[in-house]
């Protein structure tokens, strides 16, 4: 069996996408053949993340360490050279594919009581493709405990830059908020863009700034909001509803393993460190539940 275990394939109109039983990844996304998001072969460990869901905390969680209605908690460290537990508990987990059909895979997985974490949480993630318009994620979260839970989610795409350096790449992030971070990389506070190197609320290119950044206070219509990639070979515009409202966008000259760059854009319900500062954070109700939509849409050059 590959590293990443069971491999689903989607197919609709020019898309393509693959999806993992190993942390319900999304391995890979084409139009046309071509890559919308970077892929990796199913026999190695996702590079940086890459594709993967982030629950039930995205990002870090300051020495593992929280608490939560009285409680003292401490989840493992998985981060040790900044003393951080990062991106929640279900990377290394095998989920459950509870429906397949040819365009869209919902996988399944039961966050169960264990140190750190005594919450019953399950978990479900809907990967659909539609021809006319592409990826679409649905995440569904359901506390099964009969106490409440606290709760984020994201999800850790590489957009694809068609074989460009990141240097030639135009970002659109219509965000006009940057959390300032200490030396592990855990918020310490937020500062406006506007006027600084960061802002990008207008479309420009990247050129020697590399981005490993967390923005918020994201500009939204109708409940939904957009990070759009350009190359001058084309790009892709990841959108999401308002639920998501933080994004860390992280730039790489080149993703290991792969031989190509590619630029995160990961859409989380919260900030980083959000169980202990509750930037975001979601709280499961005993019996309650949760959803979020986001997705990857292909546009020309």
């Amino acid at each position: 069996m590959a590293l990443s275990g069971s491999q689903f394939v989607l197919a609709a109109g020019p898309y393509e996408a693959t999806v993992t039983e190993v942390g319900a990844n999304l391995r890979s996304y084409t139009a046309g053949g071509v890559d919308v998001t970077v892929p990796y072969s199913e026999d190695v460990l996702p590079p940086r993340g890459c594709g993967a869901v982030l629950v039930p905390w995205p990002n870090r969680l300051r020495a593992g360490h929280y608490a939560f209605e009285g409680a003292s908690l401490q989840v493992p460290i998985s981060e040790p050279e900044q003393n951080n537990a990062t991106h929640g508990l279900a990377r290394w987990v095998r989920w459950t594919a509870v429906s397949h059909e040819p365009a869209s895979v919902t996988m399944a997985v039961d966050l169960v009581p264990q140190t750190g974490w005594p919450f019953e949480v399950r978990v479900e993630v809907t990967y659909a493709l539609d021809a006319q318009f592409g990826l679409s994620v649905l995440i569904r979260a359901l506390n099964h405990g009969g106490g409440r839970a606290p709760f984020g989610a994201g999800f850790h795409p590489y957009l694809s830059t068609h074989g460009h350096k990141i240097d030639e790449m135009t970002l659109h992030i219509p965000a006009t908020q940057r959390l300032v971070m200490d030396e592990t990389q855990i918020p310490v506070g937020v500062r406006p863009v506007a006027g600084t190197e960061h802002d990008f609320t207008a479309p420009r290119q990247v050129g020697p700034l590399r981005l490993d950044d967390e923005f918020t206070a994201v500009a939204t219509t109708d409940g939904r909001g957009a990070v759009d990639v350009l190359s001058p070979s084309g790009g892709a515009r990841l959108w999401f509803e308002r639920t998501f409202g933080y994004l860390q966008v992280f730039t790489l000259d080149e993703l290991p393993g792969t031989g190509m760059a590619g630029i995160a854009v990961e859409p989380m319900t919260c900030a980083a460190d959000a169980f202990n500062s509750g930037a975001g954070l979601i709280v499961l109700e005993p019996c309650g539940h949760w959803t979020g939509r986001w997705g990857i849409q292909p546009l020309p050059s």
